[in-house]
């Protein structure tokens, strides 16, 4: 309601401003009205004088025109036909002017025409006025009338002011009124919003302390219950009181009933109660309650019981589990293997377990709680071999021996409140091992001299294979050196051979084709024939001794390019055709396309002719040899596969290496250099792949090549 009364007020106030803006601005449209209108007839009148007695104007201008003419500050001016001012009303000094000088540089006489009627003009001084100009004949020139606006909206201002200022008068009344009815509604909200405070206040204290406020109507038989007390027992809060069956109903039978507190209140004999009793929740579960309440006198009578309940279910449980683990502490205790026995601050026993009891041979239905320490070493049959030391700050472990020769290990803890725990461990055992601890103790002193000699003795072994290590490297070195010693020798053997080789070759050539003439006999053609194939075998093993030297002097160079491998295949096939041609061998060769690496394209194509070659030479005749290429994820695999005699198992791992030799002698009597696969192997190696054998003798041999892709051997380089 303050809302819509301020709303309202509001509104009321807006609408007087609304109404006081209408008004006001009418009665300025009408003061412009009326003001335009006068001064238009005072101008039509003086022009009309002035041309009936143009001679007379000069001396007078007002005996020409009626006294109001001239009244609220209107002023005329008349002029000549230069347009000088000649006279004005009322009199001033216009000596030496112009109209045009009078009315501002920017206001243009002549725009004042005849028909123009009344206009509003700023005057230099920057006054705003309202001007009517009216054109005379000659000798005179034009007369000028002129009202300051402010003197002619002067009477509409005075209103304006007046209606302004009943309606501020109304609209402040109206406005005191209303702050006095919002101050009310304020104070009105303040003791309301105390009240709900101190209610919640209440509920909230009684809600989070699990407590429920109770008022007992006993003559009547009503109770009243706060929220907090629905909310403990999971129902919804009731604004209603409850019967004392209602509460008989929910109690639990074995807390008794409440008609009997009832009848003991009604009757006077009781004033007070203080019950622990369960009620059943909405859950079906039982909530153990503490009730309080004392009878409150109301008309002389002890009629109402007014009181808490407290939730004390949580306390119920903690009780409950404090039994049962003092129980399963108890258990714990008296399962364990050592004697254990608990003593407070004062030296006297709390608990204690069987193992304890037998230990100090004392009777197991001996009372012993609360007994000092001396009165239960006094009450048992075994006694130490010792006084119970003083107990340290913190903890003690010492040993004693019994009267029956046993021995006990005594570990005491001090507890928080100044009590300590004693643990007893039976460690005979231990000391009966204890000689024979001390026994082998002596045995393995005498085996660490024993050891020590021996370490002097492998001191002395050490140095001996350090000494050998150091001529093994001295013999390794002799070794590199011979190697590249032999290698440089095979280089240089390579080179002196092959120059004699080439006239060998190059005149068994041309003696075969007879170019001079015949040689005269059938025999010395195949002779040439026999000569030229063994020059061209030593011819190839020469290559191969001198690529092997290069290989392993690091002397080679390659030169990377792209290269199509399908390609390179088919230029390796091409030169071997006409070998496998002559064995009757069948290929089966499977192409890729875009299958580029970069590399030596010759140093490849050699890789892979020597490959080739080794199956053609080891396929016997009628065989078959297949070549298949795949891309993999990291380059391209290239498998020559053939029919021939295989590789023992034993060879596989030694077959990369330079003079290794495992198959049998050819038909020509001829085993081969033994370095073509090592100078294949190394080839493929400078090129970042490698070459893999797969062999069954009498079943043939795999050769797996893989090469790189090319974008990835640009990577490595």
């Amino acid at each position: 309601m303050p809302r819509v009364a301020l709303a309202a007020a509001m509104v009321f106030v807006a609408t007087l401003a609304i109404i006081a803006a209408t008004l006001t601005s009418r009665a300025r449209r009408d003061a412009f009205e009326a003001a335009s209108n006068d001064l238009e007839l005072i101008a039509s009148a003086a022009e009309a004088a002035l041309r009936k007695a143009p001679a007379n104007a000069t001396q007078d201008i007002a005996s020409q025109l009626p006294s109001h003419a001239f009244a609220r500050g209107r002023v005329a001016f008349l002029t000549n036909g230069e347009g000088d001012i000649i006279a004005a009303t009322p009199a001033q000094t216009h000596h030496g002017k112009t109209l045009a000088d009078t009315l501002g540089p920017g206001q243009l006489v002549t725009f004042f025409a005849e028909k123009a009627g009344v206009m509003e003009i700023t005057l230099p001084g920057g006054v705003e006025a309202f001007a009517v100009v009216r054109n005379l004949p000659a000798p005179l020139g034009q007369i000028a009338f002129v009202h300051p606006l402010e003197a002619a909206l002067a009477e509409q201002s005075f209103i304006a002011a007046r209606i302004n200022l009943l309606l501020g008068a109304t609209a402040a009344l109206l406005v005191l009124a209303m702050g006095a009815y919002q101050w009310q509604a304020r104070r009105a909200r303040e003791t309301e919003d105390a009240a709900d405070r101190l209610r919640e206040r209440i509920g909230a204290a009684l809600s989070r302390g699990r407590c429920g406020l109770w008022d007992w109507d006993v003559a009547r038989g009503r109770i009243y219950w706060s929220n907090s007390m629905y909310e403990m027992l999971g129902m919804e809060p009731q604004d209603r009181f409850i019967s004392v069956g209602e509460l008989h109903a929910l109690m639990h039978p074995a807390d008794g009933g409440v008609a009997e507190i009832a009848e003991a209140f009604a009757s006077g004999a009781a004033r007070s109660f203080d019950k622990a009793f369960r009620l059943r929740n909405t859950r079906g579960e039982w909530v153990w309650l503490r009730a309080r309440a004392e009878t409150v006198e109301q008309n002389g009578q002890n009629q109402r019981l007014i009181g808490i309940a407290v939730d004390i279910s949580e306390q119920k449980s903690i009780v409950e589990q404090n039994a049962r683990q003092d129980a399963l502490v108890r258990d714990a205790i008296e399962t364990i293997s050592e004697a254990f026995v608990l003593w407070d601050a004062d030296k006297h026993m709390v608990m204690c377990n069987t193992k304890f009891r037998s230990l100090h041979g004392i009777a197991m239905r001996a009372p012993l709680t609360g007994a000092s320490y001396e009165q239960v070493m006094a009450a048992g049959s075994q006694s130490f071999g010792h006084v119970h030391p003083p107990l340290h700050e913190t903890a003690t472990s010492y040993e004693t021996e019994l009267d029956d020769g046993r021995w006990m290990q005594i570990n005491e803890r001090r507890t928080r409140d100044g009590g300590f725990v004693s643990v007893g461990t039976d460690i005979t055992n231990l000391k009966q091992h204890e000689e024979k601890l001390l026994d082998s103790e002596r045995r393995l002193t005498a085996m660490v001299a024993d050891l020590r000699k021996s370490r002097q003795t492998l001191e002395r072994q050490t140095q001996a294979l350090a000494e050998l290590a150091e001529k093994y490297y001295e013999q390794k070195a002799c070794a590199e050196d011979a190697n590249r010693s032999k290698s440089e020798f095979l280089a240089n053997m390579s080179h002196e051979l092959r120059t004699p080789l080439n006239a060998i070759l190059g005149f068994a050539e041309m003696m075969q084709a007879q170019v001079f003439g015949p040689l005269g006999s059938e025999h010395y053609a195949d002779y040439c024939g026999h000569i030229r194939k063994s020059g061209e075998y030593l011819m190839t093993v020469i290559s191969d001794v001198l690529d092997m030297s290069r290989l392993e002097a690091g002397r080679v160079r390659l030169e990377h390019k792209p290269i199509d491998l399908a390609l390179a295949l088919d230029n390796c096939v091409t030169r071997l055709l006409r070998e496998m041609d002559e064995k009757g061998i069948a290929l089966d060769f499977v192409r890729s396309e875009n299958a580029f690496c970069a590399g030596d394209r010759n140093a490849i194509e050699k890789s892979l002719a020597i490959i080739l070659r080794n199956a053609i030479k080891y396929t016997p005749e009628a065989g078959r040899i297949s070549i298949r290429m795949r891309a993999c994820g990291s380059g391209y695999n290239i498998f020559i596969a053939d029919s021939g005699c295989g590789i023992a198992t034993d060879s596989l791992k030694r077959i990369c290496r330079p003079f290794e030799q495992f198959g049998a002698v050819m038909d020509d009597g001829m085993k081969g250099s033994g370095l073509g696969l090592a100078i294949a192997h190394s080839l493929v190696k400078l090129h970042d792949g490698s070459i893999h054998f797969r062999s069954i003798e009498g079943r043939g041999t795999i050769v797996h090549v893989h090469l790189p892709a090319a974008e990835r051997m640009r990577e490595a380089a």
